[in-house]
């Protein structure tokens, strides 16, 4: 195969490289006329921006840079990241480097460094970020992806020593899964205080809260897993503790869901939240969460709910569907199928829950780039190659456990004892499309049995073969091991699997993990993760403006068949359905011996019944967790500009609405209720609040649907005395900062609106919003829209003309029906840019684009490459 030995990658590719896997000089002032750098071009604290280019001069402190666009841009060496690797090739060669090095004789050492640089050159192999950013690059960056600590001890020293853990390790790069189950319920008594705790919930709250510090603080943000068991009182605050804005705003959610559970749920029985007897007098000193083994021991537990099983899933179900959170995992089957089962249960997963790990388990992970493993010559997948690259990747992955550092004691005796890697796939998509074969079609998933059937067959036999040479995981014991769910699985297809273990032993408890590779595979520009591609076309800004561009394979296509549309084998995650989605979930999890980052993308009129029967179907085939995404989940749209009774409820009432209607109603009044306090709150002497119009009991008005760069805006317009006097604004999904923002500005512009009689104040307010624009914009000619500014100032426009036109028919003789409360006008829709099809977006932590959207289980940027989970 040709490679890009000694060529620079391009675009995108290459700022993701530079900025997050090249190895780096941090001392930039050895910066020299002619380095490729990394230069911050935009300073903001919130959003700084970065972009590739070359020294061409430099005075002093002062550089100049050939920015990749031509521009040439002025800075100073402090604003550099300066990289002494360049291209992939050097990369390739420090990795090759450093997993042969702890081989044991020279010879193994020369052998192994060519074989590893044979499957990482041109991106056969590519290793997880930590590998990549970390190994020989420093003794202080941890190699692992994932980890999991024990769940906090009950006390207040063992959450604030859980607490210490996790920082130290999101610190060094690692991603951090916590059980809270260990933690005693709300409002259960604490003796040695005589009070009671805030619950488990609340402790996840720190626990989030300190992820968010530390995405601020560096350059790699954490990324925390928050899990409950089923059986835990305080489980239904867990599920919908999002609903509660700012409570736990830096974790993903799920719940580990039992077989019984499910059992109680498909047969609508009652359900028991229970917590051991936190009076026991040596409860502290036995208590570590698990619930079986105390009771087990023949420890008493105490009730604190008896609950219908099918409410409970109930509000999981909806929780998912509004908000994509929590998700579930099906932990009492997943610990079935464990490789190690019978001496350390997996109790949470990392954050983007591809691997499941027991307590102070860690995984180093990589990933197979199926692209380039398509034999055009035979049409078919290139099965001996791909079959000596798993084989060479599984030894690189073990590997790795000697090289890196540990940081914990407890980590380093854990993975030395079961020896845990994740060799997990990107580029699957990418391969199907060559091989004509459309993702999740019947034909798909025969495809995918025998694909990852074949990736694990050579893998368990390449583990076993190390073992053979370097001896087997400390903890492995043949007839239990065997006795897996996931080994009965492979040896009932694959005999001389079972063969080899029982002669060899095997090297590793675990080999497979499916992990979304959003970062890494944006950078070699190829399928993320076991995802279909999320879109086919896509705009890309640059000074020239937006210009659309094609992923490569369409493009290909594109130019050999010009004018033609792609054929139904080029299939974006919005094109499935969601069962095809967890069908090919299902399909690949027989395979994957820990689990696989997927998320299930749905259409935003997908039902709560629909999300429930996806959720029951991949229990029933067998995946080990599920989590959805609806199109546009957890969006506010105010559809009614009705006044409600309820204007003087309380803000914490209105946070909590029934029904969509319901939360329209909640949202205007406790929006009025803001307002009007400000003008009453102020002594009465203040002539300002005399110049407030107080907002009378009914008003009428119409609702504005508008397409918009962050995705669709439902803007409210209510008349006040026959002229626009307050608007209500909702982009975006609750709790996102295009939400919060566009909140802000309708309030504002509320305030504006009713304070004082000067000026004609709605052609004001026109004229300063019309034509604001920001990143990017939808729609040519009289409907594009700028930003969500320009969009109030349309619709305002619109209603100024629908006011101007109904006056002009109440003056004619013929009678017309009075108007509605509310009414609900469609702005012409404009093309959809950056991503098509995806009406929900949200601003990027690092670029500052509206290019943020979930898939793949995690928040992505198509703009920059950011990923929250890698």
């Amino acid at each position: 195969m040709e490679t890009v030995q000694g060529k620079r990658l391009e675009g995108l590719s290459e700022k993701i490289f530079l900025d997050r896997y090249a190895m780096k000089d941090a001392d930039t002032s050895n910066t020299q006329v002619g380095d490729t750098v990394l230069v911050l071009t935009k300073d903001d604290p919130k959003f700084p921006a970065k972009e590739v280019g070359e020294v061409i001069a430099r005075d002093g402190r002062n550089v100049t840079i050939k920015l990749r666009s031509g521009e040439i841009h002025e800075s100073t060496i402090e604003k550099l990241t300066l990289t002494k690797e360049k291209t992939p090739d050097q990369l390739w060669d420090r990795l090759a480097g450093a997993m042969a090095s702890v081989e044991k004789s020279a010879d193994k050492q020369a052998e192994w460094k060519e074989k590893f640089r044979y499957i990482l050159d041109d991106w056969k192999l590519v290793p997880g970020g930590r590998i990549a950013a970390g190994a020989d690059a420093s003794d202080e960056l941890t190699l692992f992806n994932c980890y999991v600590v024990p769940s906090p001890h009950d006390s207040r020293g063992g959450i604030m020593e859980t607490l210490s853990e996790m920082t130290e390790i999101m610190s060094r790069g690692g991603g951090v899964g916590i059980n809270l189950s260990s933690l005693r319920p709300r409002r259960a008594v604490v003796k040695g205080v005589n009070g009671s705790s805030s619950g488990a919930v609340s402790w996840g709250g720190l626990f989030s809260y300190t992820t968010g510090l530390i995405e601020q603080g560096g350059s790699r943000r954490g990324a925390l897993m928050l899990m409950i068991n089923d059986w835990h009182p305080d489980l239904l605050d867990f599920i919908t503790v999002k609903s509660t804005m700012g409570q736990i705003t830096n974790a993903n959610l799920s719940v580990c869901v039992s077989n019984d559970f499910m059992k109680a749920v498909k047969e609508d029985l009652e359900w028991e939240l229970v917590f051991p007897d936190t009076t026991m007098d040596d409860y502290n000193d036995v208590w570590d969460g698990d619930l079986a083994k105390w009771k087990a021991d023949g420890r008493p537990v105490k009730t604190y709910r008896t609950v219908r099983a099918r409410d409970v899933w109930h509000t999981i179900i909806e929780s998912a569907w509004k908000s994509a959170e929590p998700g579930v995992v099906f932990m009492e089957y997943y610990n079935q199928m464990s490789n190690s089962w019978y001496f350390n249960p997996i109790i949470c997963t990392n954050p983007c829950g591809e691997q499941g790990l027991p307590a102070w388990g860690v995984c180093n992970l990589s990933a197979l780039n199926l692209s380039k493993f398509y034999d055009e010559e035979n049409d078919d997948v290139a099965w001996d190659e791909l079959g000596t690259v798993v084989r060479y990747s599984t030894r690189f992955l073990d590997n790795v456990i000697d090289k890196t550092p540990y940081h914990f004691p407890e980590n380093e005796k854990n993975q030395q004892g079961e020896r845990r890697v994740g060799l997990g796939s990107m580029g699957l998509a990418e391969l199907m499309i060559k091989l004509r074969i459309r993702y999740g079609s019947p034909e798909s998933l025969e495809f995918l049995d025998k694909l990852y059937g074949f990736i694990a067959k050579e893998s368990y036999l390449a583990s076993s073969e190390i073992a053979a040479e370097k001896g087997a995981f400390p903890h492995f014991e043949a007839d239990k091991f065997l006795q897996s769910g996931f080994m009965k699985n492979m040896v009932s297809e694959y005999p001389e699997v079972g063969a080899a273990i029982q002669k060899n032993g095997m090297r590793n408890v675990t080999v497979i993990t499916q992990a979304p590779t959003g970062s890494t595979g944006t950078m070699v520009g190829t399928s993320t993760g076991i995802e279909p591609y999320f879109a086919f076309e896509f705009f890309r800004q640059s000074r020239l403006g937006f210009d659309k561009q094609y992923v490569p394979i369409a493009q290909e296509w594109k130019d050999a068949n010009p004018g033609q549309e792609l054929p139904e084998h080029f299939v974006t995650s919005m094109d499935l359905s969601a069962k095809d989605h967890i069908r090919v979930q299902a399909a690949i999890q027989r395979w994957v011996d820990s689990s696989i980052s997927k998320t299930a993308n749905c259409p935003s009129d997908f039902t709560v019944e629909e999300t429930k029967e996806l959720y029951e179907l991949a229990f029933d085939l067998g995946c080990k967790g599920v989590t959805i995404y609806r199109d546009g989940s957890r969006d506010v749209q105010v559809l009614s500009t009705e006044k409600k009774k309820d204007d003087a409820a309380p803000a914490a009432e209105a946070e909590k609405p029934a029904s969509a209607e319901e939360a329209v109603a909640a949202g205007s009044a406790s929006e009025s209720a803001s307002l009007n306090a400000l003008a009453t709150a102020a002594p009465k002497t203040n002539v300002v609040d005399k110049q407030y119009k107080s907002r009378p009991q009914v008003l009428r008005g119409a609702t504005y649907k508008v397409n918009t760069p962050f995705g669709m805006a439902y803007i409210t317009i209510n008349d006040l005395n026959g002229t626009p006097g307050e608007i209500f604004l909702n982009v975006g999904k609750a709790g996102s900062d295009v939400f919060a923002m566009s909140e802000a500005l309708g309030r504002v512009c509320s305030l504006f609106l009713r304070y004082g009689d000067h000026g004609n104040k709605v052609e004001l307010l026109i004229k300063h919003l019309k034509g604001i624009g920001g990143s990017g914009a939808i729609g040519f000619g009289v409907n594009r829209v700028e930003s969500i500014a320009d969009a109030v100032a349309k619709a305002l426009e619109i209603h100024l003309q629908a006011a101007d036109a109904h006056a002009a028919a109440a003056s004619a003789p013929v009678e017309e029906p009075e108007a509605p409360i509310a009414a609900t006008t469609e702005y012409p829709a404009a093309s959809h840019h950056e991503i098509d099809g995806v009406s929900s977006k949200d601003i990027c932590p690092s670029c500052g684009s509206i290019s943020l959207v979930n898939m793949e289980g995690c928040k992505n940027c198509t703009n920059c490459g950011y990923s929250k989970c890698s």
